[in-house]
This record gives structure tokens, C-alpha cells and sequence, in this order.
């Protein structure tokens, strides 16, 4: 019977036949109120009309009526989580070029895959090629301006609302790169956004202000060294409102031996100076790293996330300039909080450097997002612990983010002649698991972990991670300890609804009060406490007296380095009473945010670090463009 319904027809009439039984059977669906399994419709059509394939979902997208899309697009689209938090995140990459510490150190980081001297062609450092932001740039020939277009292309026909958008540009140290190229390459992802061709970054953002397609935000991956003043100012004019810094370990032996080329001072700098100018900080932690064994693993993190040195505002699990550019949260590669580490993978810099681009970047309002690895050279497991304790407790740190990469075996690099010669060995899997099961237990609830491995092909790595999903593994782990994991994804109302079916009944304002890079922070946040699910945040920093940026250096001033509420997409001019986005919290936490610093900071005036695209809505809340901030004055002015 089922051969005889598609006996004669050829398979494009099949495929249009399936693909029309299955919009029908949607719709069907959604009229008498069933749950939609797209996966299961799609498998009974095509056995249905005998066909081998199934068919695509752009093609599904695309037949269904225009009366239906708005109510059926949210059940079916591709992979919901990519814009469960409200924005969607569009990854670029710069072009190939070798790590600026090669200079000073002769050196790359031991641990490092990619760019222009390794075993992958046509790649950038760290990176094997291989990765789908590698592989969508290299189809682009790493041209901004194409990277952007595709991907937003792509995004909307998998059903995603692309109104809002935030931008992560990867390939290595951007800020390293001549300031001509940085300016050409920021200014064609403003021009992506808004359909216009600038001749300037200045002239770039003033569109993109305007553009239906808003960037709300752009985040820049940096090292501590590579975020100094003069960094910092230019990323806030780029419209940066976030850092991500390669932190990749807390202790100085580590990122001695692994070839940082910095200290771990530096890494506590930087996340300073990036607090104090009003970014976002997330950090890079790179578990497993030569000299660091499992103990030391673990005292790491518990460091990394108590010292207030540290304390990042999320974490990866694996100064002026950035401004200018629209950039709102920068990534800095920490990696390890040891100095001897830091030295032994020819990192570059010091933990000391790392401290001060913290400090710099926060009180310039930057979001930091730090980057740690585990299992470097010189950490056992309880010295990586031990430094992810003193991350998230000692104020010298405390990013604000952390991506989380476990130190990866890969061929061509100085790591994997380590590893041959059976001078450093990865931890085993379970081991792996059970330490970052316990890093996450660690993770406070103002920081979130935003990766939890590279996205690097499991066939390239000769040691190392065994699981393609390590984050799923150590929170099923955490479970069997009886372990909590309070990072800001994991109770984000939009995850919560995805993964766990559940909706937040009594809604209150909670607010947490802690030290970071000599500074005063608040995290605001509109929550259900029974269920543990956040809505919105706000991030207020009581900026130090060693802040450079001039707008915020005279008088006391206080700066919001990042509000957001959580749930799906909702279009810029758009209202959804089921969803999140739209409903007054954010206009609530703002006001919350302006009253402490009137009241308990006495401050005259309060800046936002804000992304280009969401500068009219500050203008609506009475704030004026200041430099590359919204400001809006409290008090008199100082005299």
C-alpha cells in the first residue's frame, strides 16, 4: 500500500507530497492543543509516501501558511536553546595570524592547536579548522561581512527570530591585530547588521542604532596582556560589552610551563580594569593541564570562584579600543591561576596581568568572561581544585562568565611531546567528570559557565576529553553526589523551560552583594527562589578610584555593566504575555540599579555599558549617549 502512493512520482514530487502531509498534521496538531514531535511526524510521512530521505526544515518552514508561523515556528524551530536566553548569539572569526607572545617568548602555549605554523592549514590559533564557525569562515574566506550574512540567513530559516543579536568574534587575540584591520572587521559586522555600506567604525554604529536586525552586544575573546587601557577604550567604542580572557589556570607555575606568556597577577588586573569600565568578564579554565593533577584541579576552581581577586561574572569551561567598537563583554584566556603554569605553557603573561585586565575591564563596564583549563602541566587534581576555589573566592578575580576547556592532547602541538614521552597524562574519563562536576558545584550564582569543552572534533584529539556532551555528564554526576549547580544558564527560565517543563510562579527581587577587583558589585535579580529559576539580571559595579575611562573618573559614578531578562526572543517592538522579554522587568531593575547608587553609593551619575543596538531604549529610560556609555545624571554634578 505505501509503494503504491508514491508509484510514478518522482522523488521531488514525493518530497513536496511529504512535506505538505507533515505542515498539515502540525497544524492539526496545534488546533486541538496535542504536543508537536516534529521528529516522529516527519519519520511517519516519509515511511508514509516511501521515501528514503526526510525532509529538511527550512523546507517545512517554508510551506507552512503565513497564518500559522507565528504560533508554530517556537514549537518546531531547530535546537530552541540557541535562543532560549533572548538573544542570538552569531560566533565570527578574524583572519589567521600567529599569537602576539611568539614575539616575546619565542613561544606558543604548549597546549595550543591551529594557526599559521601548525599541522591544520588555513587555520586560526587555536583553532584546527574543523569546528562550524571554523568551517563556516573559511567557506566565507573569513570575511566578516559574508560570515555575518550566511549565518543570520541560516539562523531564520531554522525558524529563529534574529531581531536581537549578540556577536563573539574568535580566531586568537583580536585586539593583537593592526588597528586598520580591526576597524574594517567591526564595522562589516555593524554594516551585516544594518544593510549599510560605512567608511568609518563611527559612521557603522550609527546605522546599526537604527538597523531592525540590533546588535545588542559584542563580545571580544583577549589575553590579560591584551587588555590595558588602551584596549579597553577602543572595544567600548566598538560596542563590546562583554570580554572573554584567557584565564586557563590560577597558578604560576602552570602558565609558566604551559607557555602563557603572562602572570597571574596580570589575569586579576585585567579583570579589574575591566569591571571598572563596565564589562561583562567571563573566563577560559582549562582543567587537566601539565603539572596540575586532580587535587590541585579542584583547589583551583574553588579558588577562582572565592578569591575576590577573581571571581569572574560566567566561565568557560575549556582596554579603551573595545569600546569604540560597540563591544560590551570581553573574554580574556586565563587558563591557570599558578604562576608556574602559566610559565610552563608559555602563556606570555602573569596571574598579576590577569588581575589588572580584570580590574580595567570591569570598571570600564565590561562584562569579563574568563577562559580556565584543567589538567595543564604541574596540576594534579587537588591543586585544580584548589584554583577554581581561589577563582570564584579571591576578589582579585571572580569573572563574570567562565568557559571551561579541559586541556586537550592534539597533535603538532609542544603538549603532545609531552604526552608521548609520557611526561603528562589527561585525567581518565570518570575522573574528568567528577572534577568538573565539582568546579560547577563551585560556580556562584552572579557567574555564568557558558562552555564546558571546545568544540573541537572528537577524531582530532589524541588525549584528553572522551565526551562529546561533558557538561550533561557532570551534571548527572553532581546529582549522584547531591550537588547543586546555581551558574546563571542552568536557571535561566527560558533552560528551565526547555529541559525541565517548568514555569516561575512567585516572581521577587533578589539582590547579592559581593567584592570583586577592588570594586562593589551588585547582581540584581528578578527570581522564583522556590523553584530556583532566574528571569532577569543586573550587573552594578561602584566604580574604584583607579578607573582611566574620563566619564566615569570625575566624582563618584556608578555603572551597570549588563542587564538582560531571560526567555525566547521577543521582536524589538513586540509584546508576548506568555513570554518574559517585554514585560517591565528590566525598566524595574534599572530602577533598582539608579536608587542604590543615589542612596548607598552616592554616586551623581550612573552609566550603562550598552550594545548599539539597545541604545534607544535607554534613551527611553531617560539616559543620554556619554562617550561610548548611556549616562544619566543623579545629583549634582561635583565641583
Amino acid at each position: 500500500m505505501v509503494k503504491q502512493k508514491g508509484k510514478g512520482a518522482s522523488t521531488h514530487e514525493l518530497m513536496l507530497t511529504t512535506i505538505s502531509d507533515v505542515v498539515k498534521q502540525l497544524i492539526e496538531a496545534y488546533e486541538q492543543g496535542k504536543e508537536i514531535d516534529l521528529n516522529k511526524v516527519k519519520c511517519k510521512a516519509s515511511a508514509k509516501y516511501g521515501l528514503g530521505l526526510q525532509p529538511r526544515l527550512v523546507d517545512i518552514i517554508a510551506a507552512i501558511p503565513e497564518s500559522y508561523k507565528k504560533v508554530l515556528l517556537p514549537k518546531i524551530k531547530a535546537k530552541p536553546v540557541r535562543t532560549a536566553s533572548g538573544i542570538v548569539v552569531v560566533a565570527v572569526m578574524c583572519k589567521p595570524h600567529r599569537c602576539p607572545h611568539i614575539a616575546m617568548t619565542g613561544n606558543i602555549c604548549v597546549y595550543c592547536p591551529g594557526g599559521p605554523d601548525s599541522d591544520f592549514e588555513y587555520s586560526t590559533q587555536s583553532y584546527t579548522g574543523y569546528e562550524p564557525t571554523s568551517m563556516r569562515a573559511i567557506r566565507a574566506r573569513y570575511n566578516p561581512y559574508l560570515q555575518t550574512k550566511h549565518r543570520l540567513e541560516q539562523l531564520k530559516q531554522l525558524g529563529h527570530n534574529i531581531d536581537k543579536i549578540e556577536f563573539i568574534v574568535m580566531g586568537g587575540t583580536f585586539m593583537s591585530l593592526p588597528e586598520s584591520y580591526r576597524d574594517y572587521f567591526i564595522r562589516s559586522l555593524h554594516d551585516a547588521c544594518s544593510g549599510h555600506t560605512s567608511s568609518n567604525v563611527t559612521e557603522a554604529v550609527r546605522y546599526s542604532e537604527c538597523s531592525k536586525t540590533k546588535c545588542i552586544g559584542i563580545t571580544i575573546e583577549t589575553r590579560p596582556d591584551y587588555c590595558l587601557k588602551a584596549h579597553l577604550s577602543d572595544m567600548l567604542a566598538y560596542g563590546c560589552t562583554r570580554l572573554e580572557i584567557g584565564v586557563q589556570s590560577v597558578y604560576e607555575d602552570v602558565a609558566r610551563d604551559t607557555n602563557r606568556g603572562h602572570t597571574v597577577k596580570a589575569v586579576t588586573e585585567s579583570f579589574r580594569m575591566a569591571k571598572d569600565s563596565g564589562f561583562k568578564v567571563v573566563s577560559h579554565m582549562m582543567p587537566n593541564l601539565p603539572n596540575v593533577d586532580l587535587e590541585r584541579d579542584l583547589a583551583q576552581f574553588k579558588e577562582f570562584f572565592e578569591n575576590p581577586e577573581f571571581r569572574p561574572d560566567g566561565l568557560k569551561l575549556y582596554p579603551s579600543d573595545m569600546l569604540a567598537y560597540g563591544c560590551t563583554r570581553l573574554e580574556i584566556g586565563v587558563q591557570s591561576v599558578y604562576e608556574d603554569v602559566a610559565r610552563d605553557t608559555n602563556r606570555g603573561h602573569t596571574v598579576k596581568a590577569v588581575t589588572e585586565s580584570f580590574r580595567m575591564a570591569k570598571d570600564s563596564g565590561f562584562k569579563v568572561v574568563s577562559h580556565m583549563m584543567p589538567n595543564l602541566p604541574n596540576v594534579d587534581l587537588e591543586r585544580d581544585l584548589a584554583q577554581f576555589k581561589e577563582f570564584f573566592e579571591n576578589p582579585e578575580f571572580r569573572p563574570d562568565g567562565l568557559k571551561l576547556y579541559p586541556t586537550l592532547v592534539i597533535r603538532g602541538t609542544g603538549l603532545y611531546e609531552l604526552w608521548r614521552t609520557n611526561r603528562y597524562a589527561s585525567y581518565s574519563p570518570s575522573v574528568l567528570v567528577d572534577l568538573v562536576a565539582r568546579i560547577l558545584a563551585l560556580v556562584p550564582p552572579w557567574t555564568r559557565v557558558y562552555r564546558v569543552q571546545r568544540d573541537i572534533p572528537m577524531p582530532l584529539v589524541t588525549s584528553g576529553v572522551e565526551h562529546g556532551n561533558l557538561r550533561e555528564h557532570a551534571l548527572a554526576r553532581m546529582r549522584d553526589l547531591n550537588l547543586e549547580c546555581r551558574d546563571v544558564r542552568t536557571r535561566e527560565v527560558g533552560i528551565q523551560e526547555i529541559h525541565n517543563r517548568i514555569k516561575p510562579e512567585q516572581v521577587e527581587l533578589i539582590r547579592r552583594d559581593y567584592v570583586a577587583n577592588d570594586g562593589w558589585e551588585t547582581f540584581l535579580s528578578y527570581e522564583d527562589p522556590e523553584q530556583d529559576i532566574l528571569i532577569g539580571l543586573l550587573r552594578l559595579r561602584k566604580c574604584t578610584n583607579e578607573t582611566f575611562r574620563t566619564e566615569l573618573k570625575r566624582g563618584q559614578v556608578s555603572i551597570v555593566r549588563e542587564l538582560h531578562v531571560y526567555g525566547s526572543v521577543v521582536p524589538v517592538h513586540a509584546k508576548d504575555p506568555s513570554k518574559f522579554q517585554h514585560q517591565g522587568y528590566g525598566m524595574l531593575l534599572m530602577e533598582e540599579a539608579e536608587r542604590i547608587a543615589l542612596e548607598e553609593h552616592g554616586s551623581w551619575k550612573i552609566s550603562v555599558i550598552s550594545g548599539v543596538g539597545t541604545r534607544n531604549y535607554y534613551r527611553k529610560l531617560g539616559y543620554e549617549l556619554d562617550g561610548p556609555y548611556m549616562s544619566k545624571v543623579l545629583g549634582p554634578e561635583p565641583v
